[in-house]
Formats: C-alpha cells, sequence, structure tokens
C-alpha cells in the first residue's frame, strides 16, 4: 500500500510558491502520513526534487522514541529516491519522520512523496541486488559472495543467510561518505566534553606549532583556514603564518587581525617571494612548540586533530612523526574523497608520498635535517618527511587513522586533480633519488609512472647474478605445467635459474612423458614427492633440495608475462630488511587476481583490488605502487634461503594446504622483515586450476580447520591489519567504508561493534 507524506516546515524553512526556502544551515521537515501511523517494517520512501543552483543531499531521520540521532539516519541521492526510492526498516512504534533535503540554504522544490511498505522479498533484492550489479561488472566477485554465502549458510542455514541479507551493514562500491561522517565522524557537544575532561587530565601538556605559508590565499579559504586553527579543542598550540609577499593586500591585513586578536598567532610577512619552501622555513623559525604541525593556506584541520596528536603522544612520548587520515574539502565545505592510509610504510613511501597530510613532526628533528629545501617546492613536505625517517625508526612514526585534516580542492590545486601541476613530481623524483643515495642505496634509481605521483624504484642486481631455485609443484594437468614451464625458460630474462618441478603423484602418461623430456634440460630438475599432499610440507622438502640462495615458489598455473619478472622480484629480495616478494597476478581476461593480502578481509584473509583492471592505479595508487603488506601468495612468492629457513619454512602442522602464505608474511613481519609486493613483476595465474578447490569431505574438514588456525593464531592482526585501515571494510577487497569503523575514540570508554560480513 502506498500512502502520500504530508511535509510541515520544522525549522530554517519558508514556502515560495511552488519553491521552498531554506533560510539557515538546518532545514528540516516533518513528514506525516494522513492516517496518522506510519507503516512498521520493510519500507520505501519517494519523492521528486530538484534544487535551484543547489545540490540536494536528502537525509531521512527515525525518531522511535529516543529522539532524531544520526544513528537513525537513511541519505539518498535525489535520483534515487526518485527512481528507487530509500529503503529503511522502521521499527513497529515510530514517533516521527524528518527529512533533511540539503546542508545550508537554498531554493528548491520537493513534489510527489509517498511511503510504501514493502516485504522481506523485495527487500532481500534491493539489499543483494548493487551485489548482484557489481557482479556483473566483475565477474570473480562471485566467487567472493558465494562464499560468503556458503560460510553464513554452513552456521545458520538458509534463515541466517535471509536475515544477513536484511540485516548486515550494507555497503556500495566506494560507500556513502555524507551518512559515514554524520555517523562516526561528527563531534557531538558530548564529545567535546569529554574531550576536554581528558584534556584536564593529562600531564603532558606539549605546544604544537602549526606551520603555515602563505601566499596570496582568497579572504575567505584563509579565514577558514586560521578559524579552524582557532577552533582546536587543544589549546596549547601556537599558529605560524609566514606571507610569501603577496602581492593582494588582504593577506597581511587578515594574518595581523588575527595576530591582534589571539596571542598564539605569530605573523611575518617576508620582503620577496621565496615560494613555499622559503616561507615554510621562515614559519619555522617563529615555531617554538616541541612538535611541529604542518597546514597549507587553502586547507582545515578538524577540530579535535591536535588533541588526537597528543592522545598519540601520551601513549607513546618517543614518537617523532605522526600522520593522520585526510579528505578534500570543497570550496562550499562539502568533504569528499577521504584517503584511510596505511600505517607507517616504507616501500610505499618510496612509491608515493604517503603521508601528506596531517604530518606534525618533532621540532628538534626538522632542525636537525635543516628544515624545508628549496628546489623541492611543491614536495618539500615529501622530501622532509624521507629525511626525518632517515633519523628514526619505524616504532617512532605512528599513524592515527581518523580524517583530522581536509585538503582543499579548488581549481588550480593539486588536490583537485594530479594534472593541474607538474613541477611537483618533478621535485619528488629528486626527493626520493636524493634519499636512496643518502641512505647508501647505490645503484637503485627512481622514475615516474604513468599515474602522476606514483614512482617506481629500480633496485640493483649484483654483478654476478645469485642463482634462484624456482620450485613448481605439480600433479598431471600437463597442459597448464607445459605453458608455465615454457614461459619461464623463454619469457624471463634473469640469467641464473634452476628450475625444480615437483611432481606429487601425476599418473597420466602425457604428463609423465613431459616430464621426462624436462630432465633431459641442464637448467631442469624434476623430483618425485610421493607422499600426501601438502602444499607446506611439499615446499619445504623441495627447498631442502637445493642449495641456490634464493627461491621463488611458482604454482603450475602461472604465466609470465613481463620478461623482467624475476629480475624485479630479485632485486627487492635481496635487500636485507626484506623477507619475501610478490608479484602481480592477472586472470586471463587481465583483470587483477593477486595485489597482495589483506589480513581480515571475509574473515580471514582476501586480495585486494580483486577484479580492477590491469592498468587501473586502485585505491589511491595501492594496486600501481609497491608497498609492503603483511603477506603475498604463495603462488608466485621470492625469499632468500637463508631467511625461509630461520623463520621455519612453512608451517606444515597448523597450514599444509591454506594460509601458509599468509602464516609466512605474518611471521616474517613478526621477526622484523618486509613483505612487499611489486606491481612491476607481472604474471597470468589460471587460480588453482590444477588443485582445484576443497570437494571431499578430508579436505573440506582441513580447510575448515586451517581457517580456525588462522583466527585463532593472528587474532589480532585480523581486525586490523596495518597495511590497511579500520575505516575500511572487511567484508571484500574493494576499500569501501567500513559501517561501523574498527577503531576506538580514544574519550569513548568501549569500542564500537564490528561489523558482519557484508553482500
Amino acid at each position: 500500500m502506498v500512502e502520500k507524506l504530508q511535509l510541515t516546515p520544522l525549522n530554517d524553512l519558508e514556502h515560495d510558491g511552488d519553491l521552498w526556502i531554506a533560510t539557515g544551515e538546518d532545514p528540516q521537515f516533518l513528514l506525516s502520513p494522513p492516517s496518522g501511523r506510519y507503516p512498521g517494517g520493510w519500507s520505501l520512501i519517494r519523492f521528486e526534487a530538484e534544487g535551484e543552483r543547489t545540490e540536494l543531499s536528502p537525509v531521512l531521520y527515525v525518531d522511535s522514541g529516543s529522539g532524531f540521532s544520526e544513528a537513525a539516519s537513511y541519505s539518498a541521492s535525489v535520483y534515487d529516491a526518485g527512481r528507487d526510492g530509500i529503503l529503511l526498516r522502521l521499527p513497529e512504534k515510530v514517533l516521527a519522520l524528518r527529512l533533511d533535503p540539503l546542508s545550508g540554504r537554498g531554493r528548491f522544490r520537493i513534489d510527489n512523496l509517498r511511503i510504501e511498505r514493502i516485504g522481506s522479498a523485495r527487500a532481500v533484492w534491493r539489499r543483494i541486488s548493487p551485489a548482484l550489479a557489481r557482479a556483473r561488472r566483475v565477474p570473480r566477485l562471485v566467487l567472493h559472495y558465494v562464499a560468503n554465502v556458503a560460510r553464513i549458510a554452513r552456521s545458520s542455514g538458509l534463515r541466517g543467510v535471509l536475515r544477513h541479507a536484511l540485516h548486515a551493514p550494507a555497503a556500495t562500491a566506494g560507500g556513502d561518505y555524507a551518512k559515514w561522517i554524520r555517523c562516526y565522524d561528527t563531534l557531538t557537544a558530548e564529545d567535546c566534553t569529554k574531550i576536554a575532561a581528558r584534556i584536564s587530565a593529562m600531564h603532558a601538556k606539549p605546544t604544537i606549532s602549526v606551520v603555515v605559508p602563505i601566499y596570496n590565499t582568497p579572504e575567505r579559504l584563509l579565514r577558514r583556514c586560521i578559524e579552524s586553527v582557532l577552533a582546536q579543542l587543544w589549546p596549547h598550540w601556537e599558529l605560524c603564518l609566514a606571507d610569501d609577499a603577496s602581492p593582494a593586500p588582504h593577506v597581511p591585513a587578515i594574518c595581523e587581525e588575527y595576530a591582534r586578536r589571539d596571542r598564539r598567532i605569530r605573523f611575518t610577512r617576508r620582503e620577496t617571494n621565496g615560494h613555499i619552501a622559503a616561507a615554510s622555513n621562515t614559519a619555522l623559525g617563529m615555531a617554538s612548540g616541541e612538535f611541529v604541525a604542518l597546514l597549507d593556506h587553502d586547507d582545515e584541520l578538524a577540530p579535535h586533530a591536535l588533541y588526537m596528536v597528543v592522545e598519540a603522544l601520551a601513549t607513546q612520548p618517543d614518537l617523532d612523526l605522526i600522520f593522520t587520515d585526510e579528505d578534500k574539502i570543497d570550496e562550499y565545505g562539502r568533504r569528499h574523497e577521504p584517503w584511510f592510509k596505511s600505517d607507517w610504510n616504507y616501500d610505499l613511501m618510496l612509491s608515493q608520498n604517503a603521508v601528506v597530510h596531517l604530518a606534525v613532526y618533532r621540532r628538534r628533528l626538522v632542525e636537525e635535517v635543516g628544515g624545508f629545501r628549496s628546489g623541492f617546492d611543491g614536495s618539500q613536505d615529501y622530501d622532509l618527511t624521507l629525511r626525518i625517517a632517515e633519523r628514526t625508526t619505524s616504532d617512532r612514526i605512528h599513524h592515527i587513522p581518523f580524517v583530522l585534516y581536509h585538503w582543499r580542492a579548488t581549481s588550480g590545486s593539486v588536490a583537485l586533480s594530479v594534472d593541474e601541476k607538474d613541477y611537483p613530481y618533478e621535485a619528488a623524483v629528486r626527493a626520493v633519488q636524493d634519499h636512496l643515495d643518502r641512505t647508501g642505496r647505490a645503484g637503485a634509481r627512481v622514475e615516474r609512472q604513468d599515474h602522476p605521483g606514483y614512482y617506481r624504484i629500480h633496485w640493483p642486481l649484483p654483478p654476478e647474478s645469485p642463482r634462484v631455485a624456482v620450485i613448481i609443484p605439480t600433479r598431471d594437468k600437463v597442459d597448464l605445467l607445459r605453458v608455465s614451464v615454457s614461459s619461464i625458460l623463454t619469457r624471463t630474462d634473469y640469467p641464473t635459474v634452476e628450475l625444480i618441478i615437483v611432481d606429487n603423484g601425476s599418473v597420466e602418461d602425457e604428463t609423465r612423458k613431459f616430464l621426462h623430456e624436462l630432465e633431459k634440460q641442464r637448467s631442469v630438475r624434476v623430483l618425485r614427492y610421493d607422499k600426501p599432499y601438502s602444499f607446506a610440507a611439499l615446499n619445504n622438502w623441495a627447498v631442502s633440495q637445493t642449495t641456490a640462495p634464493l627461491v621463488a615458489f611458482v604454482n603450475n598455473d602461472i604465466e609470465v608475462i613481463t620478461a623482467s619478472w624475476l629480475s624485479e622480484m630479485v632485486a627487492r629480495a635481496l635487500r636485507p630488511d626484506v623477507g619475501a616478494v610478490g608479484a602481480k597476478l592477472y586472470y586471463p581476461n587481465g583483470t587483477i587476481q593477486h595485489a597482495g593480502i589483506i589480513v581480515g578481509i571475509g574473515g580471514l584473509a582476501g586480495h585486494p583490488h580483486l577484479g580492477l583492471s590491469r592498468n587501473e592505479p586502485g585505491y589511491f595508487g595501492r594496486a600501481a605502487c609497491a608497498q609492503s603488506l603483511s603477506a603475498v601468495t604463495a603462488a608466485c612468492m621470492v625469499i632468500r634461503r637463508d631467511v625461509f629457513l630461520a623463520v621455519g619454512g612453512f608451517n606444515e602442522r597448523d597450514f599444509a594446504i591454506a594460509f601458509n602464505d599468509v602464516d609466512l608474511g605474518l611471521r616474517l613481519n613478526q621477526a622484523g622483515y618486509s613483505v612487499v609486493w611489486t606491481p612491476h613483476a607481472e604474471l597470468f595465474h589460471h587460480e588453482s586450476a590444477s588443485l582445484g578447490p576443497p570437494t571431499d569431505k578430508r579436505r573440506s574438514r582441513q580447510f575448515e580447520e586451517e581457517c580456525a588456525n588462522l583466527r585463532r593464531r593472528w587474532i589480532d592482526v585480523s581486525s586490523n591489519d596495518p597495511f590497511y585501515n579500520p575505516n575500511l571494510t572487511l567484508s571484500g577487497g574493494d576499500w569501501s567504508l567500513a559501517f561501523p569503523p574498527r577503531v576506538r575514540k580514544p574519550w569513548e570508554a568501549e569500542c564500537g561493534v564490528r561489523p558482519g560480513l557484508e553482500f
């Protein structure tokens, strides 16, 4: 049954003929059914709306007895509201419904508002249809969804699957950032009261100097920048403003106005224009705080930004570098494009500036390295971070997984488009190359990638390339094996390869004939392993059969694409700080199968960027940049033999078949080694076509046991992989938002509830 809803203005609204005028910042309507009773259960609310030179962002609020709150809010685009409607599950007792058509002032119309109660079957379809649409675009996601459904069905049956479809948090690709902000990133009066209490109880109260170089900033944006510092909940700051000889007279006038208003604000005006590095140094020269925070002249800090920095210092007072998550903010104050970052990730830092905003440094170290360097304008902060990192250790670099910085996206800014300016990227190349040279990476060379802002390091090989044992387990499936072996022998440019084929019980005549032919080749060895199949035991045994200083674990369904794949992986694996190196693997159709492993995805461990097209950079370049990760797949992995043996090889007892590579990667991290994934070693992977999925009861039972082993052994990592982010979903590898996040707000007594699996 469809019922019309009546609009009653509650706040900041006036009628103007056929239009409504939002007269204030918080326009609100009350929605009332003529019958006086709202339908309970699953419902669709539809309406047509259009803004007059303004963007509408409708949000529905439900009051079921506790008042209106963000937790009981539902947002939708005007297009969705008019076409499919806003799906919401109303409690049986609804006291009121409220509609906020937009944030801020504006003129608009809204018509044909109605509500329809629907059954559970239609609701289920509405919940799963976005997932099905994604699966049509990326067919390999079907496997992920089927696995999730099977896991739920095993524990809860069909009713459990339906219950999950109806009640699990829904997440679309990219997520609903506006709703996420309202629910999890909007400070209430109660939050501010709790933060004030925590600040009052703190013993150490360090001063943070906020350094701002200024040049010809538009008046409105400069004021918003300064006001965002004045609004800080942490009171112990100083704002150091340096005007780089701006021609616009309003710039020094505004800065002097604020300096007169608040004694914590310091201002100086340079006589000549020296560009951003020189202006930053001028601002830095005024700083007296123990720590220095960098703020661009038209950007904004979140009100709790500096407080959160001090919270981190209260736990780890020896921190030298602190950085946070960030998003972009447009000229109208609308936030978008959040960047939820990895914890400190050295290899990713060489591939892009993975710190950026907000960055806070111990001032003593900034002064020791000489501050900002002229000649690196546009990437002066990238250069500074690399030089600071050389003076400290990774345990003294801390990432705060909160959006505490809003980067202004305006015409002409790098925030709006990476193509707006080119000079920062050339400066970045010089900064990274200087870092490599200073730190003794002899022969390492940096170059720009096709995607602006991303870089590739060419790591050198020694004059005499060390021998690599390429270990390929196999059992029949000779067509796959023939392609794999041929591609390795004919398309690999690495000069010293020992190919070890481990035959685990092949019975087909054609396979045996092919293996016999391979044995005649000087660079190939065929070994027989007649024990029951165990990936871990088989490969551990194979490693014991070679003296090669490096081993490459390669599946028999791998096909080489780039000739330099092994050279690329070996060069990285030879670095003393690196434990294992993984490659970029594609399905035969050219979409991504493997771009590293994130622990916790799907409840266990999963592959991010699954199904993404080959040349797409992925989430903030994470599919195009070499980086450290918790693990990489052993379908194509290179590791030094001594490191492999030192950590005990693959765990044969707990991970004979599955997750042995995940466990190995985590143990390497635990032992102080990095696990590096490189997108510059490219191969096809036919996805376990030889072994196939577990089908018999014994193998299925073993797989379930190994799933349990992974959860038990690595429970601390499974909900917060340091190379992922607790604000991102664990229900898949598409980097969408987590509803709710898995991160604790320090002023709250309890953590949020972990989200379940999402469709």
